[in-house]
């Protein structure tokens, strides 16, 4: 109220001023004050309403940008992921092909694993009888092995070529070790001497009788050879250098 009192005075001051012809009627000269006001107050809300309009187009505009900027990042996102579903499902593709593979690949490998430990049996009963016990103990662990189920397939085949290691290196060294030989009627404790996997001696431990695997049996030995005996179970002890061993040993000729 004190703004439209504000506003009439100074309308009636201007009206003065400029010389506008006075009017003789109050109730007249009021009712067009009034009408002036209210079309100034009218005129000022307008730009009210046009400020709030403004503001509120601004941030529509704003909205409507950020709107678009993450539709946009959507889309890239949406065919990100389109690829990664793409790239998955050739990987799913490609595991179903492997675990093809992989079942046929059992069935061919299980078979070929029980030939090798059957293989082993037979070899090591065939070969030079050193380490007998320790070598059939290897031979039913690996038995065993195959039949459990908590073990994977991948870790039996590297126990069965672990197993074959062990038996590749016997053919490259100098081994001396205790075992029990049937001398007689009753067995005795003796030093083995194995070099390679090719030729076994024995000397008993008071070193007065000494031996060979010879032709699947063993033979005894001249007392020459017993000093050789004892010279090759030192080194293979690692108690002297190696050195030139004087032995007797199995020939193509001999065996003819």
């Amino acid at each position: 109220m004190q703004n439209k009192k504000w506003i009439k005075q100074s309308l009636y001051g201007l009206m003065v001023l400029v010389g506008i012809p006075t009017i003789s009627n109050a109730t007249d000269l009021e009712s067009a004050i009034d009408t002036q006001v209210k079309t100034d107050i009218a005129a000022q809300q307008s730009q009210l309403n046009v400020d709030d309009l403004s503001d509120d187009t601004i941030q529509m505009m704003a909205e409507y940008r950020e709107v678009l900027r993450q539709t946009d990042s959507l889309h890239s996102y949406n065919e990100q992921l389109n690829k990664l579903v793409i790239s998955q499902s050739k990987e799913i593709q490609a595991m179903d092909l492997q675990l093809k593979n992989i079942e046929t690949t059992q069935r061919d490998i299980v078979p070929l694993m029980l030939k090798m430990i059957e293989t082993m049996a037979l070899f090591i009963e065939l070969d030079v009888p050193f380490l007998p016990e320790e070598r059939q103990q290897r031979v039913i662990q690996l038995q065993t092995l195959m039949e459990r189920a908590d073990v994977s397939l991948a870790e039996k085949y590297r126990r069965i070529l672990e197993a074959y290691q062990v038996e590749t290196e016997y053919g490259r060294t100098l081994e001396a070790y205790q075992g029990e030989l049937i001398l007689g009627d009753k067995p005795r404790t003796v030093d083995f001497l194995r070099i390679g996997r090719v030729h076994l001696y024995y000397l008993t431990l008071d070193g007065l009788e000494a031996g060979v695997w010879h032709d699947k049996k063993w033979q005894q030995l001249d007392d020459d050879y017993r000093q050789g005996i004892s010279h090759g179970l030192k080194i293979a002890k690692k108690q002297l250098p190696p050195d030139l061993l004087v032995l007797p040993v199995q020939t193509v000729e001999a065996s003819e």
